[in-house]
């Protein structure tokens, strides 16, 4: 998923490079949802080893 937000990333840098506004706002958002999505999914999975280790 990560490899997604990069992606997506690139490509709104490359839009904004070559003027394309609207392209790049929405892969630069796209790529923002993605990166908080993984961002979340990684503390959800941090929080479940810090309990399965504890017992």
């Amino acid at each position: 998923m990560l490899q997604y937000a990069l992606l997506f990333l690139v490509i709104a840098i490359v839009a904004g490079v070559l003027g394309f506004g609207g392209i790049a706002g929405t892969a630069s958002g796209i790529a923002q949802i993605l990166f908080f999505l993984f961002l979340a999914f990684l503390v959800i999975s941090l929080i479940i080893g810090l309990f399965r280790r504890a017992s």
